[in-house]
């Protein structure tokens, strides 16, 4: 017996990232020019916060989290401009621009909706090696909901 589901295959290359940056981009944009072994990448979440009492007993509660998400764009993408503009028109104002997102994995079936976004990481330059290498840009998101596509 198979653990996979009959029909559903692992390819992210037909995934699509749409970005919406209130202020600035608020038509979402489609992010494009992903680095080869990298599109976007989310760090998982403590929600529940567990202790020990003294008699052995353990007690647990849920608490909400920030999602990081990394987004790997290649320097030769139109989505690195995308971002660019962000920093620059935050940096304008001394002001933060949140943004909300959905992510469509076809190949899975699944969509998630991202929102209360917030540019934390921004690499001003694309590293410099033999050739340019990707950017790797952080945005921590309030929330990030799932939903069959």
């Amino acid at each position: 017996m198979s653990g996979s589901i009959p029909g559903l295959t692992i390819t992210s290359a037909n995934s699509v990232y749409m970005l919406a940056i209130n202020l600035l981009f608020p038509a979402p944009q489609q992010l494009q020019g992903f680095a080869a072994d990298a599109a976007f990448d989310t760090e998982a979440g403590d929600v529940g916060e567990t202790v020990m009492g003294v008699d052995g007993r353990m007690s647990a509660g849920y608490v909400p989290v920030i999602y990081r998400q990394t987004i790997s764009i290649m320097p030769d993408s139109a989505s690195a401009t995308l971002f660019e503009n962000w920093i620059t028109a935050q940096k304008a104002v001394q002001e933060v621009f949140y943004a909300t997102a959905t992510i469509a994995l076809p190949s899975v079936q699944r969509k998630y909706t991202l929102s209360n976004g917030i540019l934390v990481r921004f690499p001003p330059i694309a590293p410099a090696k033999k050739v340019l290498e990707r950017r790797d840009f952080v945005i921590a998101w309030g929330s990030i909901d799932p939903a069959v596509f």
